[in-house]
């Protein structure tokens, strides 16, 4: 497994800042998104993205004010981050692509996938954020945390002090021990108690009981679609997992079209620092089979548009 020190990601001007990204595979290639949640980057596919490149053109940003791209002045509320990817994917040309998505990015690929159905023409995802009725619904070890989080003055005092995220949500749900090489790749962005707003915003922003009422409102209407669309689905689940157990995971993907599950094996929330080498042959696998599967000339499967 690569554990070296991360290595500095080409960035481009987005809106007001810059968005850096990762880039691997032809892009004559079917357009592979990642997209990362908090606290993490793009780093957390290194040791995916390599194995999937020889069949995909795979693009994966840093979000704005993670990872090595910019941190504007701005609330990073979850429209924020809309904003700021909707600008990066123009701005790289993106018109349609295959979507691998992580907790906050998950929610920002199915909203994307709502507002733009032409876009996704596949969706594998993990770990999971949907709306929650109550707090029951939510990782039971993980609620009284989560609601300090979202308690005014507490919250900023363990995240914007104490590094929380990073130094303790991150670690604690991943299997394996990270490296201290690894360890200081994620703690790069987040120096300072400024630098770690965003991380402290996303708690704040999950859609739990109705609160924050946009966001919330915002994923019933993109997992309303979801459940509709027919693009084809992967879901992977470790075990015991922490947002999405191997049980959620069956009973969420019965009420989906064309979805398939993954178990991974011992996993809580960041799988991809546990199995990278399963994610990426599965990964691997299902794009291989749904390009062959696709009739339509090369010029038109990349661009996600039907034949003449």
């Amino acid at each position: 497994m690569i554990t070296r020190a991360d290595v500095a990601l080409t960035k481009v001007a987005v809106l007001d800042s810059t968005m850096a990204y990762r880039e691997a595979g032809s892009p004559n290639s079917p357009t592979l998104l990642f997209l990362h949640g908090n606290p993490t980057s793009s780093y957390i596919w290194r040791n995916i993205i390599p194995l999937v490149a020889p069949v995909a053109h795979c693009i994966a940003p840093d979000l704005i004010g993670f990872g090595q791209s910019g941190k504007p002045d701005i609330e990073y509320r979850f429209f924020d981050h809309v904003r700021y990817l909707d600008a990066f994917l123009d701005k790289a040309g993106t018109s349609s692509a295959y979507v691998v998505a992580h907790d906050w990015g998950s929610a920002l690929a199915f909203h994307l996938a709502a507002r733009r159905p032409e876009f996704v023409r596949g969706l594998a995802f993990m770990e999971f954020i949907r709306p929650m009725p109550t707090w029951d619904d939510f990782h039971a070890d993980a609620v009284e945390t989560f609601k300090k989080f979202r308690t005014p003055g507490v919250g900023e005092r363990m995240i914007l002090d104490g590094n929380a995220f990073v130094e303790g949500v991150l670690p604690r749900n991943i299997v394996r021990k990270l490296t201290e090489d690894e360890m200081a790749v994620y703690r790069a962005p987040f120096t300072t108690p400024e630098s770690r707003r965003p991380t402290w915003r996303f708690p704040n922003e999950l859609p739990i009981a109705g609160e924050p009422a946009d966001v919330y409102l915002a994923m019933k209407l993109a997992h309303r679609a979801l459940a509709e669309s027919s693009y084809p689905k992967l879901l992977f689940a470790g075990d015991p997992g922490a947002l999405v157990s191997p049980a959620f995971a069956k009973s969420f993907a019965s009420g989906l079209k064309n979805c398939r599950v993954v178990h991974l094996g011992p996993g809580l929330h960041y799988v991809q620092e546990d199995h990278p080498e399963a994610i990426s042959s599965n990964l691997h696998k299902w794009l291989t089979e749904l390009e062959v599967a696709d009739t339509r000339p090369e010029g038109a499967r990349r661009s996600g548009t039907e034949a003449a």
